[in-house]
């Protein structure tokens, strides 16, 4: 039976055990302190709803299609726009951008009308509940105090904060991104794994619907379903061998049920891009348009307008012009794979290197508010407060140094150098790559380290979901708007930093971040 103990900071743990294995900062009461979740909202929505009311105006750029699509939606008329042939106007329906937020923004208007602020105000609650979900879900990462300090960074974000006057995508996506853990990890400690990942594949499924690549962080799903067999399994070798075992399995046939749970979401509308398209498309079609973007002889690791004469001329429905896209974009890899690989840097820098994209877009909706010089300060602050949570949540997947034993103490510390190593490259260098702490943060909680904090679990996840974002954009192509979707993900990192490990030996099983399910009046929330 699981029993309470005290780590080395002194907050409760579960999993404790008789041969001293543990989980590394894990809080035993994931389900209280509800009051701060509360208050949490509370100081998130106060300065969102500011920027949502004050600083909103007209949609520009990708946020003019997806409140023209709301719109449509919202009367009636689908995921469509109109075209004129012969003098008629012609229902064309639409599958280039993803349908997720503006179905979302459809809803608002439908229920509160579409009033100038009515998208910016949902963004700004969805910008509340996104640290609300924070604060629930770090609480199964790490202590109930760094739970609140996770919480506190995503609700006094900068780049979070100012994106509530933006009607764009990234804040919905980034909530599936992390309600879907939390749902996991939340029944998983309650014994009811199977429910937890139904629930989780329903949030992912919404997400994918507002950012297809959602779907890439289902197989870390299997993480959260893990529970520490090394840690429980009495008998030696054979016993750990045969836990473990176990434990992968139930985290797979997790991970497989949230999977397909959320292609079970996404499966209508995919029919219905079967039906009224001019082909079948999973949910969007602009995966070609992006690869090519990223391939083509003019790419420069950015967003860059393709032409006609870029390689696909014949003027097609959306579905058959991406598929020349992708055909054009795998075409253009082949023939020159060096060039595409060496693009990949500079994609990386794009996405993470700086966060402009909230003040380029309230630059472009109203000029007159923001003169460079306001944009240029803007900018500088966004960045700042993006590299230095950047650099903190590597710090994440790196235990406090101890001095005992000595290959733990030698292991950490080259882990610990290793990322202020970059960071001070970031800093000092010429080209102030910040970027490759990005890639290190998954390496790093991958690897077997001696001494390692408990890099499974939530932390695991959300390792996995800042790699998943890395790779999509090594491929594709970088902006700073991008990195937004795994802001709060990096938020919970950072509070986990430099956490201490309670235990010896962590570092041989396979534990996760999730306390054992209460099977006594100690372990009970």
């Amino acid at each position: 039976m699981a029993e309470a103990s005290r780590g080395s900071d002194g907050a409760a743990r579960i999993g404790g055990g008789r041969d001293g294995r543990g989980t590394c900062g894990t809080s035993a009461r994931a389900g209280g302190d509800l009051a701060f979740s509360a208050l949490a909202f509370a100081l998130a929505l106060l300065p969102r709803l500011y920027v949502a009311i004050a600083w909103a105006r007209e949609p520009v750029w990708d946020g003019h299609y997806y409140d023209f699509g709301a719109r449509r939606i919202a009367a009636g008329l689908g995921y469509s726009d109109d075209l004129i042939v012969g003098g008629q106007a012609v229902w064309h329906p639409w599958c280039h951008y993803p349908v997720g937020y503006s179905g979302f923004l459809a809803l608002v208007y439908r229920l509160f009308g579409a009033g100038p602020h009515a998208a910016t105000v949902a963004n700004a609650v969805t910008g509340a509940l996104l640290v609300v979900v924070v604060h629930r879900l770090a609480r199964y990462a790490t202590t109930p105090a760094r739970a609140r300090v996770a919480a506190l960074l995503a609700a006094l974000s900068p780049g979070l904060i100012v994106y509530a006057a933006l009607v764009m995508t990234e804040p919905l996506a980034a909530l599936g991104l992390v309600t879907a853990p939390w749902l996991l990890a939340r029944d998983a400690a309650r014994g009811r794994p199977a429910r937890g990942a139904v629930l989780a594949g329903v949030a992912l499924g919404l997400s994918a619907l507002v950012r297809p690549q959602s779907l890439l962080c289902a197989p870390a799903l299997a993480l959260l379903a893990m529970r520490g067999p090394a840690a429980s399994a009495p008998g030696g070798t054979a016993a750990t061998a045969a836990g473990g075992a176990a434990a992968w399995k139930r985290g797979a046939l997790a991970a497989a049920l949230a999977a397909a749970t959320a292609l079970a979401v996404v499966a209508p509308w995919t029919i219905r891009n079967c039906r009224v398209m001019d082909g079948c498309a999973l949910v969007s079609t602009n995966g070609g348009w992006n690869l090519a973007i990223g391939a083509f002889p003019r790419a420069t690791g950015r967003f860059e307008t393709l032409r006609a004469g870029d390689g696909c001329p014949i003027a097609r429905g959306q579905v058959a012009q991406d598929r020349c896209w992708m055909a054009a974009g795998l075409q253009w890899i082949k023939e020159d794979p060096g060039r595409w690989l060496a693009l990949i840097p500079r994609k990386l820098g794009f996405t993470f290197d700086h966060e402009s994209f909230p003040i380029g877009y309230l630059g472009e909706a109203n000029p007159a508010a923001w003169p460079e010089e306001r944009r240029a300060a803007g900018r500088r602050v966004l960045t700042a407060s993006h590299l230095a949570l950047l650099s903190t949540a590597a710090l994440g997947v790196v235990a406090m140094p101890r001095r005992r034993p000595r290959r733990e103490l030698v292991a950490q510390l080259l882990a610990l150098a290793a990322v202020l190593g970059l960071v001070a490259l970031g800093v000092l260098g010429d080209g102030h790559a910040f970027w490759p702490l990005a890639v290190a943060i998954p390496l790093i909680a991958a690897l077997p380290l001696p001494g390692r904090p408990a890099n499974g679990g939530v932390v695991g996840y959300l390792a996995f979901a800042v790699a998943s974002v890395a790779l999509t954009h090594a491929v594709f192509f970088g902006e700073d708007r991008y990195h937004m979707v795994v802001t709060p993900a990096l938020c919970i990192l950072a509070a986990c930093a430099l956490r201490r490990c309670a235990t010896r030996s962590s570092w041989t099983s396979s534990e996760t971040d999730l306390p054992s399910p209460p099977r006594s009046s100690a372990s009970r929330s």
